[in-house]
């Protein structure tokens, strides 16, 4: 008898989860993969609607088209979890699970900075990139900050690179002269994963003359007279506010039981959870060392996800253990897409490898997303 597998969330994780279960043990597991949403689209199309040049229906991919061997996709809001039963109920039903893969991804607490819903803009949500452009489109000159408003975010050089393609819009609008430019930031520097890393995106905002504001947070927005103001209380005035909001775990993990402190713990190595047969990736869990909450890594440790699961069911011995490694690409503008590639928890400390803004590896990026449409979706 088939074992059921029960995914939650159709992200980057849930999605390469499905795909290798299907490749890999259709003979032996059936898969549902649960969403609230009907559509994927990729984090980094958002910069494409955010600059108007692909709407929101352009950059949909409907889960409709999923088409695997042993998986079914259904639109359903998860309401409750029982982690021990694992036992999922929804707006629809219920669903009980062999196995239990939480991949629900990280939701956005727009009101967690007052003010930033009034006098703010965002393009982390598909609505915001729209409403942005709309904005930009308005948008003459004065002062843009972009800030991160709490830490931890998705895809870490996000922030920066709506930076550098703001910077390029101006520029091609004409308006960059009358335009002030800087940005604020929680950490000690941007894209913390090394220094040689950090400062491939330390010189892009100074070549750019974006000013870099490092170690201050923005906690709250005066939306009237167009202030934002910082937890050392030091005020900052804007003409457009551009935020990245803070993240939290979607709201069934903390009455689940599952979440502590905000987010599921995992063992890295495997992805467990602390209940059998339960597991938590991507952008929800943590462990003790970090990994970045970005598409890549939640991809590779499905497959980590995927192969234990199949071990499991077969009795074989356990897949190596979880890497936190990927290949991230950042926009740059211009049509120049830099690269890292880096891994967080094979050795002592972590290891990447920068490699400069390029048209070729634009073109990698371009091949990263088409790879995985038609892996997932066959189009």
């Amino acid at each position: 008898m088939k074992r059921h597998v029960v995914i939650l969330g159709a992200g980057f994780g849930g999605l390469e989860l499905a795909a290798r279960l299907s490749e890999t043990a259709s003979d032996a597991v059936h898969v549902t993969v649960l969403d609230r949403n009907d559509a994927f689209f990729f984090g980094f199309a958002k910069l494409d609607v955010m600059l108007g040049r692909q709407s929101a229906q352009d950059v949909r991919l409907p889960y409709r088209d999923i088409a695997k061997d042993g998986v079914e996709f259904r639109q359903e809001t998860v309401v409750g979890i029982d982690p021990v039963a694992r036992r999922v109920k929804t707006d629809i039903g219920a669903h009980d699970a062999d196995f239990l893969v939480v991949a629900m991804g990280a939701d956005y607490d727009m009101a967690a900075t007052p003010g930033f819903e009034e006098g703010g803009h965002e393009y982390y949500t598909l609505a915001g990139a729209e409403r942005l452009r709309d904005a930009l489109s308005d948008f003459t000159g004065g002062r843009v900050l972009v800030s991160v408003l709490g830490q931890p975010f998705k895809c870490p050089p996000a922030p920066f690179e709506g930076s550098f393609l703001l910077h390029e819009h101006f520029t091609e609008t004409g308006i960059r002269d009358a335009v002030h430019m800087a940005t604020t930031f929680p950490m000690q520097r941007p894209v913390p994963v090394t220094g040689e890393v950090s400062q491939m995106f330390r010189d892009a905002l100074a070549t750019r003359g974006i000013e870099e504001r490092s170690q201050q947070l923005v906690t709250s927005l005066d939306p009237a007279a167009r202030v934002a103001r910082l937890a050392s209380g030091e005020t900052l005035a804007y003409d457009l506010f551009v935020g990245i909001p803070v993240h939290r775990a979607p709201e069934p993990l903390a009455a689940s039981g599952l979440a502590v402190d905000g987010w599921v713990p995992v063992d890295q190595t495997n992805l467990r959870t602390r209940f059998p047969h339960v597991y938590a990736l991507g952008d929800v869990c943590k462990g003790p060392r970090m990994v970045p909450k970005a598409g890549i890594f939640a991809e590779s440790a499905a497959r980590v996800v995927a192969a234990d699961i199949a071990a499991e069911i077969s009795g074989a011995d356990p897949p190596p253990p979880y890497e936190g490694s990927g290949i991230c690409y950042a926009e740059f503008g211009g049509g120049l897409v830099g690269k890292v590639e880096v891994n967080f928890l094979l050795g002592e400390s972590v290891a990447a490898e920068r490699h400069e803004p390029s048209r070729a590896f634009a073109a990698e990026k371009d091949e990263f997303g088409a790879t995985r449409r038609a892996r997932w979706f066959g189009s």
